[in-house]
């Protein structure tokens, strides 16, 4: 998930150098003043490994100045975390079901975000340490100080040593890509009516550029709260109506009234410039937005009460206000992520689409976990796995009396990965690395034996080699440079001898064993498979909802706002699938679907249903209905193919007759009888005269139609070429 214009950078060599610097700076710093400044050997303790968990074991990502943010926020849950470890750790049977608990909610988290993700194993690690025998509520104030010490040097340390430069963030992208549609705007309202190429170019490569995918992982939008929802929001409103402008049919010969054409084209343009100063956080004394609202709804009524047009007419304009309704979507939403609740929203602003304004975050909070809250999440899995595995690592630990089993746990949390294939490659090469680090660590531990003086010297660099070698060499250096880091602490805070490796040797492969084990139990292929179950309900669910759809508007109905929960549940599951698809290592799928682009047809399927069935109108004239419902057909069969294909392992199935063409997909060729942009229908059935409302639905089948061939045709290295 590497992000296209900074993230790459921020995990280059020279970003882990600086990293590492600012760890070894912070944990040293901390270890040496409480241990021989102030004589405190547990606070010593607890202060290095504050600072090596939140840094070194976390991933949060970002620059300096975003992960201390991080930090701060959850500096008062690791004390918290500390607190519960010592008084748990009384009894085994107590520390295994706090373990199981507060390990599955600690990683359950992770759905709230990469941000909320990424401190998540730190602060398992700070649950972890206290959890372990000696059972000494009376040292909890050395501990907490110890603690709290180390988070504040590794703040200071993120703020002030060699601080990165942050790359555009996604309110900035956000904002590039409404000035690229008010220019857009302002050349559909000149001759030829349609963009140019280069104008095409540039929206495609300004809407790619907000893909999550391409976005670095801390500036990504993914939280539960009003502003990244919103910002979310926006990012994919933008991608619309840029991918809509760049679609816009020419109109038809001789002149436009107002509302087919120049009004909407007007207002469109103003509102997105005002939105583009307002991401910007330039001030605006105009409500450019409003305006846009009410031309709209002029547009819009003026649709309602026109009986019938002619075809080349009913496309544009029902091509326009799908634009006219994207570019409200995102004043909206920019409004929404700007101002968060003192956003100045009308009345009637889309309730269903903008569900989330308004609400306290503990509110939205509850809302994203609960939406995981079952086996088919992938942030479900990966908390029941990971705490199923500490609690077994911990009951191996307190029933054998393991010494320093903590560390058996470390290596659960550490080398455990979504994937039993990976984790067992991921145990062989930390295994090996742990055997030639112990092994190092016995000779030094037998050399030097009880002058702590050497190992006080020789620390900062080794933890400095293992923090920067660590992430660039892979997980076999990070154990054994980590063996060599925990060896020459411990050697200062009490007398031992080069068994000491051996120990540590035996931890590791217990630790190793048990990640092994759950990893086989417990959905051991990861989101790979989790992924395509994901996408198929999706695509399912999208057909269910384009069949309901077009049946109310060819049967005519009043206005009445769809049922979507179980497409917006299916959209929720398949886009946390995806991030962790992208997450694991996987062997290059030559023709894979572009998942995104399912995604992306499912959040058009939520807005076109919605804004068909807003509002009422009269059934459809017998030949428009006959043709709207074969082309709905068309659609959903297109999209049941789709599923089915992403479906885990299908069943071999027969080839269709040829004869019936309309239970094809749209892609599969000229067997279908369908051509990809002739509007939907059948060789010389073009539609004649219809309402608005018909031409509105025919359009925006259109629109999935080219979803779905996207979601069909194979990515390239920089993904598909569509804004999508």
């Amino acid at each position: 998930m590497a992000a296209q214009r900074d993230g790459g950078a921020r995990r280059g060599p020279a970003s882990v150098t600086r990293r590492a610097l600012r760890t070894t700076l912070a944990a040293c710093a901390a270890f040496f003043v409480c241990l021989y400044g102030l004589d405190e050997p547990v606070a010593a303790t607890y202060a290095l490994f504050g600072v090596v968990s939140m840094a070194a074991l976390s991933h949060i990502p970002g620059t300096g100045r975003q992960r201390a943010a991080v930090l701060v926020r959850t500096a008062p849950v690791a004390g918290v975390l500390i607190v519960l470890g010592t008084y748990l750790a009384v009894r085994t049977w107590s520390a295994v079901a706090g373990m199981l608990l507060i390990g599955f909610l600690l990683a359950f988290v992770a759905a709230a975000g990469p941000r909320a993700g990424g401190a998540a194993p730190g602060l398992q690690l700070l649950y972890i340490l206290p959890s372990f025998p000696p059972y000494a509520p009376d040292t909890l104030d050395e501990r907490l100080a110890g603690a709290m010490f180390g988070l504040v040097l590794l703040v200071l340390a993120e703020l002030f040593v060699l601080p990165e430069q942050p790359g555009p963030s996604y309110r900035r992208l956000a904002a590039e890509a409404a000035g690229t549609a008010a220019r857009c705007a302002a050349e559909l309202h000149r001759a030829p009516y349609t963009l140019s190429a280069a104008s095409i170019e540039a929206a495609r490569t300004v809407g790619e550029a907000l893909r999550p995918s391409r976005v670095d992982e801390a500036d990504r939008p993914a939280g539960p709260g009003l502003r990244d929802r919103a910002l979310a929001h926006a990012g994919l409103a933008a991608r619309t109506l840029l991918n809509r402008m760049a679609r816009l049919p020419a109109p038809p010969p001789g002149g436009l009234p107002p509302e087919q054409g120049p009004e909407v084209l007007i207002a469109v343009g103003r509102a997105a410039a005002e939105t583009a100063a307002l991401l910007d956080g330039e001030a605006d004394a105009t409500d450019e937005a409003g305006a846009l609202r009410r031309v709209r709804a002029q547009a819009t009524a003026a649709a309602v009460l026109e009986e019938s047009s002619p075809p080349a007419r009913g496309r544009r304009r029902a091509a326009l206000l799908e634009m006219a309704d994207a570019a409200v979507a995102f004043t909206t939403a920019a409004e929404l992520a700007v101002r968060g609740r003192r956003a100045r929203l009308p009345a009637e602003t889309d309730a269903g689409r903008f569900w989330y304004a308004g609400h306290f975050p503990p509110r939205l909070w509850w809302h994203r976990l609960a939406a995981h809250a079952g086996p088919r999440s992938v942030h479900f899995q990966n908390a029941v796995r990971i705490s199923l595995a500490l609690a077994a690592a911990r009951t191996i630990a307190g029933v054998e009396s393991l010494p320093h089993g903590f560390w058996a746990m470390l290596a659960v949390l550490s080398l455990t990965r979504t994937t039993a294939a990976q984790t067992r490659a991921t145990v062989r090469l930390a295994l090996t690395g742990t055997l030639v680090g112990a092994l190092t660590a016995a000779a030094v531990l037998a050399l030097v034996g009880g002058r702590t003086t050497v190992y006080a010297i020789a620390l900062p660099f080794v933890m400095l080699v293992a923090f920067r070698v660590g992430p660039v060499r892979g997980v076999g250096w990070a154990q054994g440079m980590f063996t060599l880091v925990v060896s020459f602490v411990f050697a200062q805070l009490a007398p031992v001898t080069w068994r000491l490796a051996e120990i540590r040797i035996m931890d590791v492969v217990i630790g190793s064993m048990i990640g092994i084990v759950f990893g086989l139990l417990a959905w051991p292929r990861g989101a790979q498979e989790e992924l395509r179950r994901a996408v198929a309900l999706l695509l399912t669910r999208e057909a269910e909802t384009v069949e309901g759809t077009a049946a109310a508007v060819v049967a005519g109905t009043p206005g009445n706002i769809p049922d979507d929960r179980p497409l917006q549940r299916a959209l929720t599951l398949a886009e946390s699938a995806w991030a962790q698809h992208q997450s694991e290592p996987r062997a290059p799928a030559g023709g894979a679907p572009d998942w995104q682009a399912a995604m992306m047809s499912g959040h058009h399927v939520l807005w076109g249903s919605r804004r068909l069935l807003a509002h009422g109108g009269p059934p459809l004239v017998p030949e428009n209905a006959s043709l709207l419902h074969d082309r709905s057909v068309v659609v959903t069969a297109g999209m049941r193919a789709a599923a089915d294909r992403a479906t885990p392992d299908p069943p071999p199935t027969e080839s269709p007759p040829t004869e019936s063409p309309a239970t094809e997909s749209p892609a599969a060729g000229p067997a279908t009888g369908v051509a990809a942009g002739d509007g939907g229908v059948a060789a010389g059935a073009e539609p004649g005269v219809g309402s608005p409302r018909f031409f509105a639905a025919l359009t925006w089948m259109d629109s999935l139609a080219t979803d779905v061939e996207r979601i069909e045709a194979p990515l390239g290295p920089q993904g598909p070429a569509g804004t999508g």
